[in-house]
C-alpha cells in the first residue's frame, strides 16, 4: 500500500490515520444529537487494535482526549503491533477467535471479514449515525464491501473531499544545500544528483563534526516500498498505485516493475551508489536508525513521504536547525515525464475502522464515532479547545502565536499534550472543506500553511518565486479522476492464488532490486534480466490477470 499520504493512504500509519485538522463549531448547536446527553452516559472503555504503531498514544489522557471522554463517556484502550507485523497481529486474533471492540485492520480487513469477525454497520448507521452519513454524503455507496455484498464493514478514515495543498512525496533537499548553491534548478534526477555532489564535495562533516550523508533511503524495512520503489513510478510519469500499474483506458493491471521505464530509475540509483552519494546502509538500516540520522541534521537528501519523517523534522525545528530541514521537488527521470502526485482518485474508501462481533455495545460505539464525525467533534479533533488552543476573531478561528509556535516547532510534544491531530478514528472532512460558519474544518489551508513556514522555507520559496512547494507540481486539473481509486486500496483475498504469487513476487522484488542497486554498474543489466525471469517463473502473468479482475470489479462497484 502506497500513497500521497499513505501507503495512506499507503501503506498509512496510525499517526497518519489519526492525523487531522478541523474547524470550529462556534455557532452550530445541532452537530451531534447525542452530545447534549453524553455527559450523563455511563463511563465505558472501548478496546481498539490498530495495525499501525502510534508512539504518541496516551490512552486519551491529553487535553482533547479527556474532553472527548467527558462528552461521550468513552475512553479508548489501544493495542499496536509490537515485535510482530500488523498482519501477524490480526492473524493471531483470527486463530484465537478473540477480538477487541474495534479494529483499524488495514489490509487485514478482508481476513477478518472472511472469519466473520466484522459486523455490518449499515443498520447502526441508519438508526444512530446521521453525522457519519452526512460526512460521507454521495460517497456512501463506495463503502459497500463488494458487488455481491453491499454491507458496510469498514468506515474509511480517508478524509472526504480532500484538497491536497502539499505533495506528500517528492525529492527532499536541505535548505542549507540549496542556499549555498544559490537555489539551482531541481527538476530531474540529474539536477538532484548535481546538487548533492556539489555540496558534498565541499562538506564532508556537519558543523558539529558528524559525517554528512548525501542521500539515505528508508529501505531496511517495509518502507522500502515507499522510499525505494514508489519513486520509480512517480519519476517516470505515472500515479502511485501501490505495487501495480493500471492502464487508464483498459484497466489492465500489471506489477509496475515490469515497466521498462522504471529500470532506468533503478539504474540511476545504482549509479548514485557507485559514485558514493547513496548510502549503502539504506538497505539494511532499521527505521529508528534512519530517523535518527535525519534528526541529527546530517542527511542532505531523502526520497520519502512526509509522514515517514515528520517527527524528525519537528525535532530539527525544535533545536533551531531550520537549514537542515527540507524543501521538496517534483523530480522526474528526465524532462519528458510529468509527475502525477496530484492526480485525483476521487474519494478513497477502503482502509478504516470496523466494529467486531466481540464489541460489548455496538450502538454505543457507533454513537461515539458519530460524535467524532459531528461538526463539534471535528473542530475538537483538529483545532482543539476554544480559548485554549484557538480563539475566534471576527467569526474566524485563529491559532494564537504562542500555540502556533509550539505546533510548528515542537509538534510531537504539542500533539501528545494537546491531543490535537490524534483521534481521527473514523469519517472526517478533508483539508479545504468549510463548515457552516465559513471556517475550514481543518487547520490545513493556504493562509495557515503560510504562517507555519520557517524562515528557511520562506527564503527557499522566494528564491524559486513560488508561494508553496505545490506550485512546482503539475496541478490536479491536468489529469482525469481515476475511477478505480488507487490500486493499493484494493485488497486481494488472503491465501488466494493471486495473493500467494504476489508475496513471492514481493520477496523477489526486494532481493533483486537491492542487489541491482548495490551491484557494479556493468552487472546491472544481467541482474535485472534475472529479476524479470524470476517474476515470470513465479507466475506474475497470472497475478496480473487476477488483479485486473479486482480493478474492474472496483470500477463496477463504485461507478454503477
Amino acid at each position: 500500500m502506497k500513497a500521497r499520504n499513505k501507503k495512506a493512504a499507503c501503506l498509512i500509519m496510525f499517526g497518519a490515520l489519526l492525523v487531522a485538522a478541523g474547524c470550529s463549531l462556534d455557532s452550530d448547536s445541532s452537530s451531534s444529537p447525542d452530545a447534549s446527553s453524553s455527559k450523563e452516559l455511563t463511563p465505558m472503555t472501548i478496546t481498539l487494535a490498530s495495525g499501525d504503531l502510534n508512539t504518541l498514544w496516551d490512552d486519551m489522557q491529553s487535553e482533547v482526549g479527556k474532553l472527548i471522554t467527558e462528552k461521550t463517556g468513552i475512553s479508548i484502550k489501544a493495542q499496536f503491533p509490537i515485535n510482530i507485523t500488523d498482519t501477524e497481529m490480526f492473524e493471531l486474533m483470527v486463530a484465537r477467535n478473540e477480538y477487541p471492540d474495534m479494529v483499524l485492520a488495514k489490509v487485514s480487513a478482508g481476513k477478518l471479514k472472511d472469519a466473520g469477525a466484522l459486523i455490518d454497520l449499515t443498520p447502526l448507521i441508519e438508526e444512530h449515525a446521521p453525522n457519519i452519513k452526512k460526512v460521507y454524503g454521495e460517497y456512501m455507496k463506495r463503502l459497500r464491501w463488494s458487488n455481491d455484498d453491499h454491507g458496510i464493514y469498514v468506515l474509511p478514515t480517508a478524509p472526504v473531499n480532500q484538497t491536497y495543498f502539499s505533495a506528500g512525496g517528492g525529492f527532499r533537499l536541505q535548505h542549507a544545500v540549496l542556499k549555498e548553491l544559490n537555489y539551482p534548478q531541481i527538476k530531474t534526477v540529474q539536477d538532484y544528483e548535481n546538487a548533492l555532489k556539489a555540496y558534498y564535495d565541499k562538506h564532508k562533516t556537519t558543523a558539529d563534526g558528524q559525517p554528512i550523508i548525501p542521500l539515505s533511503l528508508n529501505g531496511g524495512e517495509w518502507q522500502f516500498l515507499i522510499s525505494v520503489t514508489n519513486p520509480a513510478v512517480a519519476t517516470t510519469g505515472e500515479p502511485d498505485e501501490g505495487e501495480f500499474y493500471i492502464d487508464p483506458d483498459t484497466y489492465e493491471a500489471k506489477l509496475h516493475y515490469l515497466r521498462l521505464e522504471e529500470k532506468e530509475y533503478f539504474r540511476w540509483l545504482n549509479h548514485m551508489h557507485d559514485i558514493g552519494l547513496l548510502e549503502t546502509e539504506s538497505f539494511v538500516q532499521k527505521y529508528d536508525q534512519y530517523k535518527a540520522k535525519i534528526a541529527s541534521g546530517r542527511v542532505l537528501g531523502i526520497i520519502d513521504m512526509d509522514w515517514d519523517f515528520a517527527g524528525e523534522v519537528a525535532e530539527l525545528r525544535k533545536e533551531g536547525k531550520f537549514d537542515q530541514t527540507y524543501a521538496n521537488f517534483p523530480v522526474t527521470l528526465n524532462e519528458t515525464y510529468k509527475r502525477h502526485d496530484f492526480q485525483s482518485y476521487g474519494y478513497l474508501a477502503g482502509i478504516g475502522i470496523s466494529i467486531t462481533k466481540s464489541a460489548k455495545d455496538p450502538v454505543r460505539i457507533i454513537k461515539f464515532l458519530n460524535f467524532l464525525a459531528s461538526d463539534e467533534g471535528q473542530v475538537l479533533l483538529n483545532w482543539g479547545i476554544e480559548g485554549k488552543h484557538y480563539k475566534v476573531e471576527n467569526g474566524k478561528r485563529v491559532i494564537p502565536e504562542n500555540i502556533l509556535n509550539r505546533k510548528v516547532n515542537d509538534n510531537w510534544n504539542f500533539r501528545k499534550t494537546t491531543g490535537i491531530d490524534m483521534y481521527r478514528f473514523g469519517p472526517s472532512y478533508g483539508d479545504g472543506v468549510k463548515d457552516p460558519t465559513g471556517n475550514y474544518y481543518t487547520t490545513v489551508f493556504p493562509e495557515q500553511i503560510e504562517k507555519e513556514y520557517t524562515q528557511a522555507d520562506r527564503e527557499t520559496l522566494a528564491a524559486y518565486h513560488i508561494k508553496s512547494y505545490k506550485d512546482l507540481w503539475p496541478s490536479e486539473e491536468e489529469f482525469p479522476i481515476r475511477p478505480w481509486g488507487a490500486a493499493w486500496n484494493i485488497n486481494m483475498e488472503t491465501g488466494s492464488e493471486a495473493n500467494v504469487i504476489f508475496q513471492k513476487c514481493q520477496d523477489i522484488m526486494k532481493r533483486r532490486i537491492t542487489q541491482a542497486i548495490l551491484a557494479e554498474p556493468e552487472q546491472f543489466d544481467a541482474i535485472w534480466d534475472d529479476f524479470m525471469k524470476e517474476l515470470e517463473k513465479a507466475g506474475v502473468e497470472k497475478l496480473n490477470e487476477e488483479f485486473t479482475k479486482l480493478v474492474k470489479d472496483r470500477v463496477k462497484l463504485w461507478n454503477e
